[in-house]
């Protein structure tokens, strides 16, 4: 009997911890952090006008007359518009805790795309609208994914700057003509569809740019 309370009175108190645990992370994910104007810095990510921006340029200016404001370059986290955009030195602004993580894709599902987490394994579908690159990823390529910590949502995410992907599908090659100034279209193993040289042919692998699809150079 007394070893029956004993578990019971266990069991009682990690209910309570888990509950509290639970509503301190939800307070915690809900807290808005600010940081003053001349605090920002490339990288910094700030929430403005319900949207999202990465710092990626800023100067501190002291005019002959007047205040001294911060410029910055902001760039939007959805659709990568850079805005140009002044502050007034003590200005508040929201600082949004991002977190990056590796993701592994998996597969496709309509026009999501189907990751794995690396550390936890648990599996999420990123529309693949917001995956840098993405119509250069195959089955086992692993992105980095980029998060708003206070509400864990996926922001972004993005392949390595270069990939290696096969020639599924190419005009024959012409033998002994190493130019790579003449391109030709060729069909890689994602679907894509890239330039590549004349000597270029069906199962060699090619090295890619993601960020813009053009050819870097044969991998042997």
């Amino acid at each position: 009997m007394q070893t029956f309370c004993t578990f019971y009175t266990i069991s009682v108190i990690l209910q309570r911890i888990s509950k509290r645990t639970k509503i301190f992370k939800l307070k915690y994910r809900q807290k808005n952090f600010m940081i003053n104007a001349q605090d920002i810095k490339n990288g910094v990510c700030i929430r403005l006008e319900n949207q999202l921006y990465f710092c990626i340029e800023f100067l501190h200016v002291k005019p002959g007359k007047g205040n001294t404001f911060m410029r910055t370059k902001l760039k939007n986290v959805v659709d990568g518009r850079v805005i140009e955009r002044r502050f007034n030195i003590g200005e508040k602004l929201e600082d949004v805790r991002v977190e990056r993580r590796p993701y592994q894709f998996l597969y496709m599902d309509g026009t999501d795309a189907i990751f794995m987490n690396q550390e936890t394994f648990d599996q999420v579908p990123i529309n693949k609208e917001i995956v840098s690159g993405s119509a250069f990823m195959k089955e086992g390529d692993v992105v980095d994914v980029v998060t708003d910590a206070s509400t864990e949502s996926v922001l972004y995410a993005e392949m390595p700057i270069k990939t290696v992907l096969e020639v599924t599908y190419t005009e024959p090659g012409v033998k002994g003509d190493t130019a790579t100034n003449t391109l030709k279209p060729a069909t890689v193993e994602s679907g894509a569809e890239v330039r590549v040289p004349l000597f270029i042919n069906v199962g060699e692998k090619i090295e890619i740019d993601t960020r813009d699809g053009s050819y870097v150079g044969r991998v042997r």
